[in-house]
């Protein structure tokens, strides 16, 4: 499942289900989904401080020496765990470059989501999001 969803299967998704109750199922259907990060992984380094929730993201280099991006995740809370799961598989086999110019306030705006987390939800999806980019950005070669 990683880096299979675009901007346009996330927002078919949201739109086909009724409610957020729904919604937040959906969620937490993804976050259970998502692959395992491995234990080494959840360092320090890789952990979004800004966060309630443990979550914990890193980015590497395609293994296929493609250019491309991949990304483990982690959460402790199911819903925030969700949404490392969508952001993982929306940035993973993209480019560092695509991921850092992506317009994720955008795709946030089209599903509603901040009107639909609390403040403080609100501001730790968006330092994960900045920390996965900036981990994208630190493996662009010149």
């Amino acid at each position: 499942m990683t880096g299979s969803m675009t901007f346009d299967d996330i927002s078919s998704d949201f739109a086909f289900l009724d409610d957020w109750e729904q919604r937040y199922q959906y969620l937490t259907e993804l976050g259970e989904a998502l692959e395992p990060m491995p234990e080494t992984e959840k360092t320090e380094d890789n952990r979004v401080k800004a966060c309630m929730s443990k979550v914990w993201v890193r980015a590497l280099p395609d293994p296929d020496g493609s250019g491309k991006v991949i990304f483990h995740g982690d959460c402790d809370t199911a819903i925030i765990k969700g949404v490392v799961a969508l952001l993982v598989n929306l940035f993973s086999s993209k480019s560092p470059q695509q991921i850092v110019d992506m317009d994720v306030d955008a795709l946030f705006d089209q599903i509603q989501l901040a009107e639909n987390l609390s403040p403080t939800r609100h501001v730790g999806i968006y330092a994960i999001v900045d920390k996965m980019r900036a981990q994208a950005q630190a493996l662009i070669t010149f």
